[in-house]
């Protein structure tokens, strides 16, 4: 791969990239601090809880520099409720702080080797449809919305302030078909609605002219296998349908597909 484009609607995770990409060392640094400041509060949760609040408190003040917000915005992800990603109207980070023992916080690691996978990559921030705009004959286009809910119950995708509701997954569906009238590649993926209700033709229905396969995918809720952050007994495995839909013009082995979410 020589260029490569990705793009979200949601600004702070764009800034946290584009921080990883720029300024990786400096990332680190605020993270060891901040995982060494949450660690040292380990057996006393009052102030373990404490931490968490006063720094989401933080981090929805948005006045962080660049690499202190997306510090926070990792360190959020790494010590919150089952790692969720969840705003209100307001922008606000609103999920409460997971059950966690000395979390992984500063994965120097990893912050590295996407920061030098990230230097062929250009990074935008903005609706779906720019994409367009840096595409070429060869362009791939991958797609990964925020998924339609599987259940009233599960009625979540509000990863910016404005949802992605059944109109955006139609608008969604829509620039596909502009990409295939332009003979791009493109591939979809999101939750299988009809896996859950037989019923719900939804993606069925808005992408039968193209091609879908279903993947039933293993998911992982805990890494404790027994309880979760609720005390609450998990037996079994857990599995999360998968569907994938991709463009008529051009043929992509289904196999890849299907390696996606291995």
């Amino acid at each position: 791969m020589k260029k490569a484009v990705i793009n979200d609607i949601n600004e702070d995770l764009i800034n946290t990239y584009k921080t990883i990409a720029s300024r990786p060392s400096e990332l680190i640094s605020i993270l060891q601090i901040l995982q060494d400041e949450y660690h040292n509060l380990e057996g006393n949760e009052d102030n373990k809880k404490l931490y968490y609040y006063q720094k989401r408190g933080l981090y929805n003040s948005r006045k962080e520099e660049q690499s202190g917000q997306a510090a926070l915005f990792i360190f959020l992800n790494r010590t919150c409720f089952n790692g969720s990603y969840r705003v209100n109207r307001k922008n606000e980070y609103n999920v409460p702080m997971g059950g966690y023992k000395k979390p992984t916080i500063c994965d120097k690691e990893n912050i590295l080797a996407v920061s030098e996978a990230l230097q062929k990559v250009e990074i935008l921030c903005g609706d779906f449809e720019q994409t367009l705009n840096y595409a070429d004959n060869n362009s791939l286009f991958y797609f990964d919305p925020p998924y339609k809910p599987l259940s009233e119950t599960s009625s979540f995708n509000s990863y910016a302030k404005d949802e992605f509701n059944d109109d955006e997954q139609i608008r969604l569906k829509e620039f596909c078909n502009k990409l295939d009238l332009l003979n791009h590649t493109w591939i979809l993926s999101n939750s299988d609605v009809k896996g859950k209700d037989e019923n719900d033709n939804f993606f069925d229905n808005l992408y039968s002219d193209f091609n879908i396969q279903r993947v039933e995918a293993k998911r992982s809720i805990n890494a404790n296998p027994e309880k979760n952050d609720l005390g609450v007994t998990l037996k079994g495995r857990a599995f999360r349908f998968n569907l994938f839909v991709r463009s008529s013009q051009k043929g992509f082995p289904l196999q890849s597909l299907t390696q996606l979410v291995a």
